[in-house]
């Protein structure tokens, strides 16, 4: 707004910048015909104006959103593509997916791409690096909303998660009941916000048991099968080795499966498995994965509902969204065997 309270309209700034009102609305849509000096100077005068469409109604300036990785080869990416793409198609709006594979040039260039086009908003899915995506998506005018932050986001964002403490101790509490008192956890990536709730949410469940949270029954992981096997042989390695493992993530458990396969235990006779995610795979393993379903296809949903309301110039009343998790109880856990 201008002051006094009089709006401030596409006009006023190409007045300000001294370009033609046509040269604003190019800046405004992402196009590439402007000059770089030109559309700095714009995009300042439109910040400093603090600049927002005369109707919040108007249609969608592009017609597409961009849905951000860092990585595309795991099924629970699908799961999150599937939720997205059920809201926007019926929505009349394209999906670009994009993976940054984690490396900065990645970044940089999917940034490039995006100033080369128009978008609506933009979904991430990055555990980190989302501070300096942010600044640059604040410049162009682009809304957008992260799904499962590695911490804290900023103000201004809204986040969409799991109750991920939830859905650790219900894991931890349901190989609790059944009896079971020596239960290691494969963490996930310890720069995730998900992964430490998790944790938490194990030692909480321990804790209120009477039971002794035991650091050797902690190994760290990397949400991938490889990383469950690794961090299971470990543990299966010991002497006292534990009797039940909570995997964070439903890979890792497989990966779990397949160290205790190679040591000739089995599951659940001679150790239970809880994963965490319920993707298509965990039913169709062997034996059936009991596992901790996380939403994903709903954050997805709820993720593109969020950018295209901002889109079209809404507010968000709760920036920080949690849906809730809830244990799936499959073949994979059993009562502990007497000794």
């Amino acid at each position: 707004m201008a002051s006094g309270g009089r709006r401030v309209t596409i006009a006023t700034i190409a007045e300000a910048a001294g370009v033609s009102v046509p040269t604003v609305s190019r800046v405004l849509n992402g196009r590439t015909d402007v000059s770089p000096e030109t559309r700095d100077k714009i995009e300042m005068l439109l910040r400093e104006h603090d600049y927002r469409p005369r109707n919040s109604r108007q249609p969608l300036r592009a017609g597409l959103i961009d849905l951000v990785f860092h990585d595309l080869d795991s099924p629970w990416a699908v799961e999150l593509i599937r939720g997205v793409e059920d809201v926007t198609h019926a929505a009349g709006v394209g999906t670009v997916v994009s993976a940054v594979h984690r490396r900065t040039a990645s970044t940089r260039q999917w940034l490039q791409n995006l100033r080369a086009r128009a978008s609506d908003g933009v979904i991430l899915v990055i555990s980190d690096g989302a501070g300096p995506v942010h600044s640059e998506l604040h410049r162009l005018n682009v809304p957008m909303v992260i799904i499962d932050p590695a911490g804290g986001a900023a103000a201004d964002v809204p986040t969409i998660g799991a109750t991920n403490w939830s859905g650790g101790r219900t894991a931890t509490e349901h190989l609790i009941s059944l009896g079971h008192r020596r239960i290691g956890i494969v963490e996930g990536p310890k720069n995730l916000l998900c992964s430490r709730a998790r944790l938490d949410g194990y030692r909480a469940a321990l804790e209120s048991a009477g039971i002794r949270v035991d650091r050797r029954l902690i190994e760290p992981g990397d949400f991938r099968h490889e990383g469950g096997f690794a961090a299971a042989d470990r543990m299966l390695e010991r002497e006292d080795r534990p009797t039940a493992v909570f995997a964070s993530s439903d890979q890792m458990a497989l990966g779990v499966y397949e160290a205790a396969r190679l040591r000739g235990l089995r599951v659940p006779d001679d150790l239970s498995v809880v994963g965490f995610d319920d993707l298509p795979e965990a039913r169709w393993s062997s034996p059936p994965l009991t596992t901790v379903r996380q939403p994903l296809a709903d954050m997805g949903a709820l993720a593109a509902r969020t950018v295209l309301r901002l889109s079209r110039g809404e507010t968000v009343e709760t920036p920080r969204v949690e849906l809730a998790t809830e244990l799936v109880v499959r073949e994979s856990t059993a009562p502990i065997k007497p000794s």
